[in-house]
């Protein structure tokens, strides 16, 4: 079964419009609808862009205690996992 997930926002109390689906007249579909908090829809996504340009990428850089950055995240996961 396909999943479509659609965003709208209401225009006119009551009614929402939906077009361009892939349904045949006469079809029978299900849906449900569910209110989205204000915060998630203006939600900006993070790109791969956004990212290079963030101040995440070399962080580490100047750290003069970390000689490995990838090993040092290794070891910073496995720390993660083997909290209670």
């Amino acid at each position: 079964m396909e999943t479509i997930r659609l965003h709208k926002i209401i225009e006119k109390d009551g009614e929402i419009l939906v077009t361009g689906l892939p349904f045949k007249k006469g079809q029978y579909i299900e849906m449900i609808l569910f209110p989205e908090s204000s915060a998630s829809s203006t939600k900006r996504r993070l790109t791969a862009r956004s990212l290079l340009n963030s101040e995440l990428i070399g962080l580490w850089k100047d750290r003069t205690d970390i000689e490995e950055s990838a090993d040092y995240a290794r070891q910073l996961r496995e720390q993660a996992q083997r909290r209670e």
